[in-house]
């Protein structure tokens, strides 16, 4: 009974003084993380691969990560609680202060666990680096959300939860017991230091790795903190490999390198152990040019060569079936950036941001460096604002002309190449992401009917970005509605089916090729880390020159796209790429490189295996129509040396400035 007494008067103490709202406002951010938590549970419940205890295990660490993130949102609010003078307790100041800054905690709050809805349905995880990328690029970003979610009704939303939380607050006394509490400086020195100290301390000790127990990516993720998370994106934005991923010795790293890259068509220029430098020797060699069109999100399962049954590729399974179709190729990541990367540097995804968003990633061994050498002028055309991702400094950076919509974001003043506007008045459809496919098409149609006037061959990257949210386009092309995933997608394919209809009246189209392919798959969301199912994209080679409609079954990496098409041209050149010709490559040697920032890994022989930024290895055998992943009984080491040396060996030769044009050894 007494017992009962004193959590009782406990309880009145804490509820019911000067610290009454701070820990109101404490309790009900743990409460509605803890909803949230059981949400995202009831949402991908099918992807959960792991037992009762595994989940109770991740809401414990979740509602650690919950208290940790309310105390240090409260931090600065048990200061001011500690420090205000008591004869001013309740004084005009102190509610006008409480309630502004109570305000603002609770728009942080409300927004920060409304914000992980979309995120989760988008991405399959709590905010990421993603996030904190997104906050450079204010107009996108906002346009994107105001297409996709209506602004003025969100600000309602808002608006309501927190008047609605202040009346609730009114009602149980709460801010009156605040004003009312004129407590001593010694009573409230007992609860604001501990808050502050309690605070600083979980700030410090909890790491979001502490999540990551599980082999099972849903769960792992269940136990974080979206916020927390956020911050620790932030902190973490790089990722060193020497300082967090396993190791080989170097010497080692790169003779198992060397060995794996050489193809049947190749040899070394030295015998120096850390030149990867080859040169690749054909003959009858062909200059076409080339239109590499990406395509955003572009899944293989929309196809209907890989099952799907609602007809909403029509035009791009009729080129796949006129073409060069790479039935078995895997993007290395799962945003446009890894796209880019991985069709211009030919690079496995090196941990932490993307090449293409990193300082001093001009002037690389690329693509564009070997069709540059055979006279070809490179473009990278985009409709939307090239500024967006560093996507423009990094392809002007590699010598190509850029056309986009250059919003006056201009270019690094070290770059010197051309760069060409998107017209108002080229325009006929626009959103948050850039003008409609068509709109794009037509600009990829101007530019090569002015390189055929000057009679030289182009080299174009063409990037798309219909099919992304808000999903919005043209009225009266399809049959589907706007906003709608499906629409998208089919108003991505008649876009292509339109433009290749008017590209074949062109007189260059005889001497053109169309390599193209997605930048990365719809979602990438499912039960493990890396779920290899969800990097399957299609690829097509269209138009090559005398050559037969053929499918290429063999496991083939993003990586491995352009080198291919150079051996399909016959082309001898020198090369520095990690890519390869799948066409020079052994049978049994194929292998896809797949990764998600943090998470690495190579798939080869239906083994995955995977390397993370805690020095795991860990070896999965592969199967099934879903490739789904089951613990290998034993660690085949052979192919933990050959993952090592990849991402090892990429990733210093970047760091550095060994990927540079010319660079080939220490």
């Amino acid at each position: 009974m007494n017992s009962k007494k004193g959590y009782a008067r406990l309880v009145k103490k804490i509820f019911g003084g000067r610290f009454s709202a701070l820990f109101s406002v404490l309790s009900l951010y743990i409460l509605f993380s803890l909803v949230i938590r059981i949400l995202l549970l009831v949402w991908s419940a099918k992807d959960i691969d792991g037992n009762v205890l595994d989940i109770l295990r991740a809401f414990f660490t979740g509602f650690m990560f919950d208290l940790t993130m309310g105390l240090l949102f409260l931090v600065l609010y048990a200061t001011y609680l500690l420090i205000f003078p008591k004869r001013w307790i309740g004084s005009f100041f102190d509610q006008c202060f409480t309630y502004s800054h109570l305000a603002l905690l609770f728009i942080i709050i409300y927004f920060s666990l409304l914000a992980e809805i979309p995120f989760w349905d988008e991405f399959g995880v709590r905010f990421n680096f993603i996030a904190v990328d997104y906050l450079i690029y204010t107009y996108e970003v906002f346009e994107n959300i105001n297409q996709s979610y209506p602004l003025p009704l969100v600000a309602v939303v808002l608006l309501g939860l927190i008047v609605f939380t202040f009346i609730v607050f009114k009602k149980l006394s709460i801010f009156k017991n605040t004003f009312a509490g004129k407590s001593s400086l010694r009573h409230r020195f007992v609860f604001a230091v501990p808050v502050v100290i309690l605070g600083s301390v979980l700030g410090l000790v909890m790491k979001n790795k502490q999540a990551d127990f599980s082999n099972n990516l849903v769960v792992n993720e269940l136990g974080k903190n979206g916020a927390f998370s956020f911050v620790s994106a932030y902190q973490s934005n790089e990722l060193d490999y020497e300082t967090f991923y396993p190791k080989i010795c170097d010497k080692d790293a790169y003779s198992v390198l060397r060995n794996n890259l050489l193809q049947q068509n190749q040899k070394f220029i030295t015998n120096k152990y850390d030149d990867i430098s080859r040169i690749t020797q054909s003959i009858h060699e062909q200059k076409p040019n080339i239109i590499l069109i990406t395509i955003e999100s572009f899944s293989g399962e929309f196809l209907k060569a890989f099952g799907n049954k609602d007809n909403i590729t029509p035009n791009y399974d009729k080129l796949a079936d006129e073409s060069i179709f790479f039935t078995n190729l895997y993007a290395t990541g799962t945003r446009t950036v890894r796209g880019m990367e991985a069709l211009t540097l030919s690079v496995p995804p090196t941990p932490g941001n993307s090449i293409v968003r990193r300082p001093n990633n001009q002037n690389l061994f690329s693509v564009s460096t070997i069709v540059r050498a055979k006279n070809y002028q490179p473009y990278f055309i985009y409709g939307g604002d090239g500024y967006f991702d560093n996507m423009n400094n990094f392809f002007g950076g590699q010598g190509f002309d850029i056309v986009d919509r250059d919003r006056g974001n201009p270019l690094s003043d070290d770059i010197k190449t051309e760069r060409f506007q998107i017209k108002d008045k080229e325009v006929t459809f626009e959103n948050a992401w850039g003008i409609c496919d068509e709109d794009l098409y037509r600009q990829s149609i101007k530019y090569a009917d002015k390189s055929a006037k000057e009679n030289k061959p182009f080299f174009q990257f063409v990037m798309t970005t219909s099919n992304h949210k808000p999903y919005t386009f043209p009225k009266g092309k399809i049959n589907l509605p706007q906003g709608d995933r499906n629409g998208a997608v089919k108003y991505t394919d008649y876009a292509l089916g339109k433009f290749i209809e008017e590209a074949k009246v062109k007189p260059w189209f005889k001497n053109t090729v169309f390599v193209i392919v997605a930048d990365h798959c719809a979602s990438s969301a499912g039960k493990w880390e890396i779920n290899i199912a969800k990097h399957h994209i299609p690829a097509i080679i269209y138009n090559l020159p005398h050559q037969k409609v053929e499918k290429i079954y063999r496991l083939t990496s993003q990586i491995d796209l352009m080198p291919t098409l150079f051996g399909y041209l016959g082309w001898s050149y020198n090369t520095s790429l990690y890519g390869k010709d799948i066409n020079q490559t052994k049978p049994g040697e194929e292998r896809a490189f797949l990764g998600n920032y943090r998470t690495l890994g190579m798939l080869k022989r239906n083994v995955f295996t995977q390397i993370d930024d805690r020095k795991r290895v860990k070896q999965f055998s592969v199967s099934g129509k879903d490739q789904s992943l089951s613990e290998a009984p034993s660690m085949n080491h052979s192919l933990v040396s050959e993952t090592n040396s990849y991402y090892q060996t990429a990733s210093e030769r970047f760091k550095n400035g060994r990927m540079k044009e010319g660079k080939k050894n220490k």
